[in-house]
């Protein structure tokens, strides 16, 4: 409702086998004219009937200027934003996809996470190599498993919650998923025990994908950095695409060294315009031409990225900067444990004392002191959190990342830190 009611919609189109009542409910919003299913509905115009009877061929009217989409962001970090990209755009974004990205010959596409985001970028690339999309309608472990083997799929994607939720299902092995060729990972940090020990399940098919939905391919790390003989390449992010220029830089805007910590910052030729009808947080964000994406960094040598964490998300305590990322890869290391979120809450003593809720593998698994001092061997004391929350999961948002405004929201009411 809240986007339809931004963006000024005119038309709506609904899937009637899943949203029929719903459509009914938004047919009210003022500025819609038409709605448009697929299906009989009850209400507004079968597309699929006028396309088994009709003896026209639809008629592209768009030119390459025309605004084509408009991408909400996540809203992990406030208010969702409307991202605006052009045609033109939309087909450079297409291209750098078919070029760096190793799509199966025939791609039998399977999509377990909204396309709305990360999973639709690549419905048109398959779909231009002529390959096939398989939608699912919502993610489960042993119906990813039972789709891959019945439709014998060979690419999908997956957000690092959902295979984790996989690795987790004891229930399949390497023969169930044989079929699959490519898996590309995204939208949120994997944790770099758990990314080895999906390679071990299925197999050296992964590949990452670095972006954001103001610039939606940003990064890649290949297979040949896939490699558990090298597990630090396991935590980078990739080296750029050809087609998107990458700097880090410090607070002063100036290029950083390798090595050295700093914001990443992009421009591309699928990069947005903007956001709708926010010119205010279109300065803060792009600024001469460049996104400032929010993202802490550094590079190696031979120019892969290695993300820290969201600017937003630094803890300070005590007077050290501590990034979350680095308390939470250092806790999934451990066996026992198989999914974690650190954030900074309110302290008297240090103004922000580190807290992290932790996921267990069974309800024997290793306490709070144990966990301490297993992160206090891995990154030093200043990184052991000060609390731990055992919980049976973490709350995620609609496109599968840790909603981390939601487990703060408890902890800062009153205070002056955001929530967001």
């Amino acid at each position: 409702m809240n986007q339809i009611e931004d963006t000024e919609a005119s038309f709506l189109l609904i899937d009637v086998d899943r949203y029929r009542d719903r459509a009914a409910q938004l047919a009210g919003v003022a500025s819609l004219k038409k709605i448009f299913s697929l299906g009989k509905a009850g209400i507004g115009f079968d597309l699929l009937e006028a396309a088994q009877s009709s003896l026209h061929s639809a008629v592209d009217m768009a030119h390459v200027g025309d605004v084509a989409s408009i991408n909400y962001t996540g809203g992990t970090s406030g208010r969702a934003k409307g991202v605006v990209r052009t045609h033109r755009e939309l087909s450079a974004g297409l291209a750098c996809i078919l070029a760096n990205f190793p799509l199966p010959r025939a791609p039998i596409f399977l999509t377990t996470a909204p396309i709305s985001h990360m999973a639709g970028l690549f419905i048109g690339p398959v779909l231009a190599k002529g390959g096939t999309v398989d939608l699912m309608p919502s993610f489960s472990p042993d119906g990813v498993v039972r789709r891959i083997k019945e439709n014998a799929v060979n690419f999908t994607i997956l957000v690092p919650s959902m295979i984790y939720a996989m690795l987790d299902d004891p229930s399949w092995g390497r023969e169930h998923v044989r079929s699959l060729e490519l898996i590309v990972y995204g939208a949120s940090p994997m944790s770099p025990a758990r990314l080895a020990e999906g390679l071990e399940r299925f197999g050296p098919v992964f590949c990452q994908l670095y972006g954001q939905t103001e610039c939606f391919v940003i990064s890649a790390l290949g297979f040949d950095d896939h490699d558990p003989l090298k597990p630090h390449l396991l935590s980078s992010a990739g080296r750029p695409m050809v087609e998107c220029e990458v700097r880090i830089r410090s607070d002063v805007s100036q290029d950083v060294a390798p090595g050295q910590r700093g914001e990443i910052c992009v421009r591309a030729p699928y990069a947005m315009r903007g956001y709708w009808k926010q010119p205010t947080a279109t300065k803060e964000v792009l600024k001469d031409g460049w996104i400032h994406t929010g993202d802490v960094a550094w590079r190696d040598d031979e120019g892969r990225i290695f993300i820290v964490d969201r600017k937003k998300e630094l803890i300070v305590s005590g007077g050290f900067n501590i990034y979350p990322r680095d308390v939470e890869d250092a806790l999934l290391s451990h066996p026992g444990v198989v999914n974690a979120a650190v954030i900074g809450v309110p302290d008297q003593r240090w103004g922000e004392a580190v807290k992290a809720f932790v996921v267990r593998r069974s309800n024997e698994g290793p306490d709070g002191d144990l966990l301490a001092a297993w992160v206090k061997e891995k990154k030093g004391s200043t990184h052991v959190p000060k609390s731990f929350e055992f919980v049976e999961n973490l709350p995620l948002t609609a496109i599968g990342k840790v909603d981390k405004a939601s487990l703060r929201a408890r902890f800062w009411a009153g205070h002056d830190r955001a929530v967001n």
